[in-house]
């Protein structure tokens, strides 16, 4: 059951949402929507049809996430920032067949005001600054930044940069839980 609906948000018929979610003002949430537990949806959220959400999900204000795209549990996502579903939209062509499928992993988190293009994959734990616009795939673990997005490091799951090169092999500890992290080939995941 979910824990609060506000009055002014709409559920249409047939969406599932989780046990413990909550729905704050002007709320639209599609009838084929699939949300798990314990999510959050700030004022003026949209949520399309072909949706899919894990669970302790936390969608900011004025966040629309539309059709064909997968978000996985833990994820937030900042106050404004953007989804895409068409790569190169027109309004006189019709391209609902040409949606782009964009999975965000788990734990990752997408900053303020910023867009992620169709048809990407953002790594677990990967944490992308406000105002950055991301292109292509992104790295578990990967700090990205910047018009259009580029790493300028990586995060532990606690949301801390760690202090490792880009590439080649390392290792770190997070400050803050004292959890190691392995850099191996390019890739940063805990020991």
């Amino acid at each position: 059951m979910i824990d609060s609906i506000h009055p002014t948000a709409i559920i249409d018929d047939g969406a599932q949402i989780g046990r413990g979610t909550r729905v704050w003002h002007w709320v639209h949430i599609c009838g084929g929507a699939k949300i798990g537990c314990d999510c959050s949806f700030g004022q003026n959220v949209f949520v399309g049809n072909d949706v899919v959400i894990g669970d302790n999900v936390k969608v900011q204000n004025n966040v629309s996430v539309y059709d064909s795209v997968r978000i996985e549990s833990d994820v937030f996502c900042g106050p404004s920032m953007v989804f895409t579903n068409v790569y190169n939209p027109r309004s006189a062509v019709e391209r609902k067949n040409e949606y782009r499928i964009t999975t965000v992993k788990k734990g990752a988190t997408l900053g303020a005001n910023c867009t992620i293009i169709c048809g990407v994959e953002i790594g677990e734990y990967a944490f992308v600054a406000a105002g950055a616009v991301i292109n292509r795939d992104v790295k578990p673990h990967a700090l990205m930044v910047g018009v259009p997005a580029k790493q300028i490091g990586w995060m532990s799951c606690y949301g801390e940069q760690l202090d490792l090169p880009l590439s080649g092999n390392a290792k770190a500890t997070c400050a803050k839980t004292g959890k190691h992290y392995v850099l191996e080939d390019s890739f940063c995941h805990i020991e």
